[in-house]
């Protein structure tokens, strides 16, 4: 049926780099300026130092707490220059982890610590497997749905439809959660890096606020920074 093709398609998605969950687009300055854009060459160059001291410690962390996880990172900018400002993790086709920057994001980072943070929060996403974790949340909403319509005695094409839907709700059921999960550990992994993840988590005072919406992708930014703060308190 044609979830079983969604829910692949999501898999194929995740292997080819694409961002599973965009971040939300920032603001611009409050103080009217604009943000000098950086070409891809100048984003990598400033991404190269935090990305030589947080590799290590990432892949550590990765070692520590998983078992048979590939933990070999490649860090990257995005070489398509005109994308929007993001960052995301997936896996290649050998299952390698890639955690890759759009310059736009590299441009609107005020500090290292900010660059670091949103590192550290990608390679906690490998980590704790939230790509595959959502790729089974979508099948389980798929099937639960459509056993659901079938009994109801949906045909075939509205049993697609609700199956299409069951994936997506399934899909997002848990993303905020994983996003927390994911700013926990990248708190750690970002201080054991030498970097100030409550610094670093400022990049959030600066971006659109999502809100508590229903299904939505991520969490309020001030649930996000509180769990940073609590996070670092701790260490």
């Amino acid at each position: 049926m044609r979830w079983i093709a969604l829910v692949v398609a999501m898999s194929v998605v995740a292997a080819c780099g694409a961002p599973p969950q965009p971040a939300p687009k920032p603001t611009a300055p409050q103080n009217g300026g604009t943000v000098t854009r950086l070409s891809v060459a100048q984003a990598t160059s400033r991404l190269a130092p935090i990305k030589r001291r947080m590799e290590p410690i990432a892949e550590r962390e990765c070692r520590a707490r998983t078992k048979g996880t590939n933990c070999d990172f490649h860090i990257s900018v995005d070489q398509r220059a005109n994308l929007p400002p993001n960052a995301f993790q997936s896996v290649d086709r050998n299952g390698r982890p890639q955690i890759t920057f759009t310059a736009a994001l590299v441009s609107d980072a005020r500090n290292s610590d900010e660059l670091a943070f949103v590192m550290g929060h990608e390679a906690a996403h490998h980590i704790m497997g939230h790509l595959n974790r959502q790729q089974a949340d979508a099948m389980a909403g798929a099937i639960i749905v459509g056993i659901l319509a079938s009994a109801a005695g949906a045909n075939a094409a509205t049993l697609d439809a609700a199956m299409d839907a069951g994936a997506m709700v399934g899909s997002r059921a848990y993303s905020k959660a994983y996003e927390l999960e994911a700013d926990r550990l990248g708190t750690v992994i970002t201080k054991k890096s030498g970097y100030d993840p409550v610094n670093g988590a400022q990049y959030f005072t600066r971006i659109a606020d999502p809100g508590n919406m229903f299904l939505g992708t991520h969490p309020p930014n001030n649930q996000r920074i509180q769990v940073v703060r609590q996070t670092a308190a701790k260490m």
